[in-house]
């Protein structure tokens, strides 16, 4: 079975947590990205952008997610806010896939948002091939305004997924699958 196969049918998810240093090079960040950016894209309009989240900007960013819950709840615990403020540190990297799908003469939003999703896929892929491990989630926070504005989204934008990547503390378990026969058909022509 050709090596990629192999690769394809061993990506398993981790949580965050669980995602330990080191983290991608500098280099291997480029690398991610650049995967993630060739996904299909009707129309040629790069409908995603990429924000990337290491070292003290993790927590930089994690102040805006702090900042919106303590709104939110002001009565919260400490650690309850201690929690939110670490929430994209709590791997080596986090990179936020941006859609910026717009209406268009041609090419129907959906499609567009889709791409931003095989982005984030292509993104996860990528970690797992480089021996890193990815979790893509989206949490509370994305779909919060205030924080995606102090993110650097614009209004028209939104979060995609967080994809937090590092290498799995542990050998990650596999999740049972459904079988094929309940998720495939054939249609048969008459």
């Amino acid at each position: 079975m050709p090596e990629a196969i192999e690769l394809l049918k061993t990506r398993r998810s981790l949580k965050p947590i669980e995602l330990i240093p080191p983290g991608p090079s500098a280099a291997e960040v480029d690398t991610l990205i650049t995967i993630a950016s060739r996904v299909p894209d009707h129309g040629k309009l790069t409908p995603w952008r990429f924000i990337v989240f290491e070292g003290d900007a993790r927590l930089d960013a994690g102040a805006a997610i702090e900042a919106a819950f303590r709104a939110k709840y002001p009565d919260a615990r400490p650690e309850q806010i201690a929690y939110e403020q670490n929430r994209l540190a709590r791997a080596p990297l986090v990179i936020a896939v941006v859609s910026r799908a717009a209406p268009h003469v041609k090419i129907p939003e959906w499609e567009q948002v889709l791409s931003a999703g095989a982005a984030a896929m292509s993104l996860v892929l990528a970690a797992h091939a480089l021996g890193y491990g990815a979790s893509w989630i989206t949490e509370w926070y994305a779909y919060d305004r205030g924080v995606l504005a102090a993110l650097g989204l614009q209004e028209n934008e939104r979060i995609a997924g967080f994809v937090h990547i590092g290498r799995p503390s542990a050998p990650p378990e596999d999740r049972p699958r459904p079988p094929l026969e309940q998720i495939a058909t054939r249609f048969a022509a008459r």
